[in-house]
């Protein structure tokens, strides 16, 4: 019992750590400079006058392509679990998002899509939730090692020849081991039978191993296809905010920064608010843009891609509520 209790406390300083962490060297990156809310003030005015305002709402159009992308790969996953329509798939995006919204890491995703389920056995979907968030990941770390990699070359290979050629094969090691994974998901499923303590999930993961390697290549190319509206709605928006770079800069500055966004541990409440705009900032700053101008591009994104489409989500957590309560009654 102790031991359980002190692994417990454990984890939990250890996320308060990193929240903290994160939190301060937010602040210590933005407020850099004295003026910075008049800077920023400034920055946000000329967007508003910019002749590019337009692209702004570019970006709101693809905001259901993106999420559209997710409720595709949601439709052909819970097929293994019961048939479902793609708006009924969507739906269950939605409820799933509004609740991952306020929740560390969006756990909440999975109960939202769960509670969208009719069947009784609705837990085993967790396995095939998992699935499609690990098909994103593996899309991220593909594009994002690209990415990463002109960072590499460009600002280590004449100084560090050696460190470089070592970062470049961990990326490769990193990207064939992530798809080794995702193609032999059974083999996931076995290892979390073998160890005890877990074993009694194995139940809900099951499912993970169901999927055929053509099932999973569809999934793969949605997720690809989503990673793209994304990398496009980002570079809209830098674009917006005076950010200029040749195509190149742009594409390894937004896939470096989903990368960095993906692999580094999050606690955020707020959908891992902190963590891509220290990213983006750092990575953008290499290439010589003003911190404040990508800041407000990745905030921007934030918005526009999760915190307007949670709070539509709400409507379809209300219908949702509502008709269990009937249920109740009934």
């Amino acid at each position: 019992m102790n031991i359980t209790r002190n692994t417990k406390f454990l984890l939990l300083s250890g996320k308060l750590l990193v929240l903290l962490l994160t939190l301060y060297l937010l602040y210590k990156t933005i407020y850099v400079a004295p003026d910075t809310f008049l800077t920023w003030g400034g920055i946000f005015r000329k967007a508003l006058e910019s002749p590019l305002l337009i692209l702004v709402l570019y970006t709101a159009l693809l905001i259901p392509v993106n999420w559209g992308f997710e409720a595709r790969k949601w439709h052909l996953l819970g097929q293994k679990l019961e048939p479902m329509s793609y708006v009924r798939a969507y739906r269950a995006v939605m409820v799933g998002l509004t609740l991952g919204f306020i929740t560390p890491n969006r756990l909440g995703d999975y109960a939202g899509r769960v509670l969208e389920l009719k069947c009784k056995q609705r837990l085993e979907a967790i396995g095939a939730i998992f699935i499609g968030r690990y098909c994103q990941l593996v899309a991220t770390i593909l594009v994002g090692t690209v990415g990463l990699s002109y960072f590499i070359l460009r600002f280590n290979w004449v100084q560090y020849p050696a460190v470089t050629m070592s970062l470049l094969l961990l990326l490769l090691v990193l990207c064939g081991a992530s798809l080794l994974l995702l193609y032999h998901a059974r083999a996931m499923v076995a290892v979390v039978a073998a160890i005890k303590p877990l074993k009694p999930l194995v139940r809900y993961l099951a499912i993970m191993g169901a999927y055929s390697k053509t099932e999973i290549s569809q999934l793969l190319w949605l997720s690809l296809g989503r990673y793209l509206v994304f990398l496009v709605q980002f570079i809209l928006l830098l674009i917006l905010y005076g950010v200029k770079l040749n195509p190149m800069e742009y594409i390894s500055g937004v896939s470096g920064t989903f990368f960095l966004k993906s692999v580094v541990p999050s606690v955020s409440l707020l959908s891992d608010l902190g963590v891509r705009e220290l990213s983006a900032m750092y990575l953008f700053g290499l290439l010589g843009q003003a911190r404040l101008q990508v800041l407000s591009a990745s905030l921007s994104l934030w918005l526009l891609n999760i915190a307007v489409p949670s709070a539509i989500g709400l409507v379809f957590v209300l219908r949702l509520r509502i008709a269990a309560r009937k249920s109740v009654v009934v």
